[in-house]
């Protein structure tokens, strides 16, 4: 079975940002667990987030959506599936 997992880290988020947060809802529905971090916080937050999306549904689903998001500047998506070998 195995778990699927999307990582995108944004750089520049006050411009990239709204452009992301559109692709991943327009996805929403391949997208079980979304999970964002940043550091920082009040008056001191970075401008490079990371994001991790457990993915659910069909892998060419996922792989358009991880092409897309690489198409937004400052943006780097990447696809991982991880199985336990038994």
């Amino acid at each position: 079975m195995g778990k699927t997992i999307l990582i995108i880290l944004v750089g520049k988020r006050n411009e990239a940002a709204v452009n992301v947060q559109k692709l991943l809802t327009g996805w929403g529905c391949l997208i079980k667990t979304r999970l964002g971090i940043h550091d920082g916080v009040l008056d001191n937050c970075s401008e490079e987030g990371l994001i991790i999306c457990e993915m659910v549904g069909d892998k060419e689903k996922h792989e358009e959506l991880a092409r897309k998001l690489n198409l937004l500047k400052s943006v780097k998506a990447k696809l991982i599936h991880l199985d336990l070998e038994e």
